[in-house]
């Protein structure tokens, strides 16, 4: 199978180490080079994984093919709407970095389609599988901004506060998911709780920019910080939010600007 990979960068080239080792011939987009055409990296492709920042994602899928398989790997999406004309979409998310999948590590991720798992097929990965792509979007999403949140709270892996934290904000969670009509269920798979604990503490950007936010709360993020994107959607109202969320009111509270 021609596969085209949309985004070069360390996560991109990781799945595409697996992809060309199960014998698929693969293409590299990078929007960051100029001389770089999109069209000519799709136009033969048979799917299409998206793994560029979700900053850019609106401007770019005007330009893809609606009826090709199209394999969402980006996180940061909080809403599936934006996928509504696409025929065929599927959804990979997890706890899952670069470096563990370039070096064989154990690795466990969401799909949301068993066509996933046949291309994605080595010993290192392994699936635990939902139909609920708006749920593991969400959950992509949703995971950065709590993940703002334990920083701001300035919380340690490992002690009881962290963990109390942890739980707390998959319940707020799985109220999302379900007042967003997303299966609340999605949240006890690896892009839920997984992705959540990974990201609630440091190095995770999100967590590191929550606890810049408690000694500043003027502070401006100086590399992309998904979180803030998402909590900008979040305050446009791009999906329902439930009342008496404390841990996100809070969250949002320190982060209006």
């Amino acid at each position: 199978m021609k596969i085209a990979i949309l985004g070069a960068g360390a996560y991109g080239t990781a799945l595409g180490g697996i992809l060309a080792e199960n014998g698929h011939d693969i293409d590299y987009y990078d929007p960051k080079l100029k001389s770089e055409k999109l069209a000519d990296v799709i136009e033969n492709a048979d799917a299409i994984v998206l793994c560029i920042p979700s900053s850019v994602i609106s401007h770019t899928l005007p330009y893809l093919m609606k009826d090709k398989l199209l394999i969402v790997v980006t996180k940061g999406i909080l809403t599936d709407a934006i996928f509504k004309d696409f025929k065929d979409w599927v959804v990979l998310s997890g706890p899952g970095y670069a470096d563990d999948i370039k070096a064989g590590k154990s690795t466990h991720l969401t799909a949301t389609d068993s066509r996933i798992v046949e291309l994605f097929s080595t010993g290192f990965l392994d699936f635990d599988m939902t139909s609920d792509r708006k749920g593991v979007l969400m959950c992509g999403a949703l995971k950065n901004v709590y993940a703002i949140g334990a920083g701001l709270r300035g919380l340690k892996s490992g002690t009881e506060a962290h963990e109390q934290y942890l739980r707390d904000a998959m319940d707020e969670m799985r109220t999302l998911l379900l007042a967003n009509r997303a299966d609340p269920r999605t949240v006890d798979l690896n892009c839920g709780k997984g992705d959540l604990r990974i990201t609630c503490y440091y190095p995770s950007r999100n967590y590191e920019f929550g606890r810049i936010l408690k000694e500043n709360p003027s502070a401006e993020p100086e590399k992309t910080v998904e979180g803030m994107a998402a909590l900008k959607l979040i305050h446009q109202r791009e999906i329902v939010v439930p009342e008496n969320l404390k841990i996100l009111e809070e969250i949002i509270d320190a982060t209006e600007r």
